[in-house]
């Protein structure tokens, strides 16, 4: 049996930008995606504290020590610059393995968007 797992979290971001005339994706600041060990191209659940709002597209590096949280073309009518992010990664694991497997969970400077 296989099962979906949490993977990578990076917990409470702001939106620092939303891009309609953009062929898609979330852009995601270098550094907040290697500590999630996240990789350019992989699926991400993003989640708005403020709206509700849940959606999932595919990630694209940011500029390092940034912060940036940019979401481009369609997502972009899903949040408003400010809002409060939750953005999640998901694994499918043999059960016998996800029951060891330890998600990286990032928890950034939620003023700044910044590893601290």
């Amino acid at each position: 049996m296989q099962i979906h797992v949490v993977k990578s979290k990076i917990h409470r971001v702001k939106c620092t930008g939303a891009e309609l005339n953009y062929i898609g994706s979330i852009t995601i600041d270098e550094d907040l995606m290697e500590a999630a060990n996240i990789i350019q191209g992989e699926k991400v659940q993003i989640v708005n504290n403020d709206n509700g709002e849940r959606l999932e597209t595919y990630c694209i590096p940011g500029p390092r020590n940034t912060g940036e949280i940019t979401l481009n073309g369609a997502a972009a009518r899903k949040v408003a610059v400010g809002d409060t992010l939750i953005l999640i990664t998901y694994a499918i694991l043999d059960i016998e393995e996800a029951k060891g497997f330890k998600p990286a969970l990032v928890f950034p400077d939620e003023a700044t968007n910044l590893l601290k």
